[in-house]
């Protein structure tokens, strides 16, 4: 079989990922065109990748292309119209998380898939970690018996990224739906993607994006449009799911605590476990109180991560492999965010 012509749509940071996965399969897949509204970046982007043919308007870019795949890397706002034209141009789709900018785009553009018959994988990367593959093994062996309550924390002190990040009309959201997306969503496939049912959820918006200097990490590269900051800084929620577990969150981008932190607990019937950064499991034996350590390094190893989850996409498309996040992942997770928003407004639980 010949290799997959590829396209990307967005070239800000993390595209630079998905086209290094891309890269790393030279006998598998090309980027044969790239496509950002921003002119002088994506034409630095494609001389920068060696990629022959840029774009502006991913329009113009499906209709003069004939693409296998295509990674959607765009701000949040754009995921549906650019996933849309992907699918209904002939191409499978990666979509950079979160899905969407609510449920409903997130249901038109799985529509769209089925419809066409193609791929809509959404990057939730935290999938292809190995701590993730580690725990996941220990779940589904029966080791931890019943998972049924679970907490997962994605806190920054000083972890504004900038840029449109804090622009509800591009984002749809702040750490919640940036960061805490990453961990309701790596619950819920830990777990064995049990169905959300309600959510109860409270948002912030006390400390704004001007922090003191130190801690902020990676900052947006978008360029040249003016952004408001209008999101919360910090998001809360307690999440029902369909088999009785429940899970407690908590995302900041700014938060007046120590040290920024990133752990996963869950709570089954034979043992705990908990990802802080290294895999530990805290059960009982003999009579006794035992905290297992499994040998070697278990914490997440960010070396190959995205190729991982860019080879996996590949092999999808290439071979018919199951994909191992789907659109109707993508969905429950919007299903979520949009609960806890509209529990945090009106003050009361939301039912899914």
């Amino acid at each position: 079989m010949s290799k997959l012509k590829i396209g990307i749509i967005g070239c800000g940071n993390i595209s630079n990922y998905h086209i290094g996965g891309y890269k790393a399969l030279p006998d598998l897949c090309e980027v044969v065109a790239v496509c950002d509204i921003d002119e002088a970046k994506v034409k630095s982007y494609a001389q920068h990748n060696g990629v022959e043919r840029w774009y502006t308007d991913y329009n113009e870019m499906m209709a003069k292309e004939k693409l296998d795949a295509v990674s959607v890397c765009t701000w949040n706002a754009a995921h549906k119209g650019a996933a849309i034209a992907a699918l209904k141009g002939g191409a499978n789709v990666i979509c950079e998380k979160p899905m969407a900018m609510n449920t409903a785009e997130a249901m038109e553009m799985k529509k769209v898939a089925e419809e066409e018959g193609k791929l809509l994988m959404i990057a939730f990367v935290r999938r292809f970690g190995n701590d993730a593959d580690i725990l996941k093994s220990f779940v589904d062996n029966g080791s931890m018996g019943d998972i049924y309550y679970a907490k997962a924390t994605y806190l920054r002190r000083n972890g504004f990224p900038g840029g449109w990040f804090g622009d509800k009309e591009y984002a749809g959201g702040g750490p919640l739906i940036d960061l805490g997306v990453h961990v309701i969503d790596l619950v819920r496939y830990l777990a064995g993607s049990p169905k959300p049912v309600s959510a109860y959820g409270v948002t912030y918006a006390n400390l704004g994006p001007n922090r003191a200097t130190g801690g902020q990490g990676w900052v947006s590269s978008t360029s040249g449009v003016q952004f408001k900051y209008n999101v919360e800084d910090f998001a809360s929620a307690l999440v029902r799911f369909d088999n009785g577990m429940t899970l407690a969150v908590e995302a900041s981008f700014n938060l007046n605590l120590k040290n920024d932190t990133g752990n996963i607990e869950l709570f089954g019937t034979k043992s705990g476990a908990k990802i802080d950064p290294q895999i530990e499991f805290f059960t009982d034996m003999n009579g006794m109180m035992v905290d297992l350590k499994p040998t070697g390094n278990t914490a997440l190893n960010f070396n190959g991560l995205f190729n991982r989850e860019m080879a996996h996409f590949v092999d999808c498309v290439k071979n018919g492999t199951l994909c191992r996040a789907k659109a109707e992942d993508g969905v429950a997770v919007m299903q979520i965010l949009d609960a806890i928003y509209k529990s945090a407004q009106t003050g009361k639980e939301v039912s899914i």
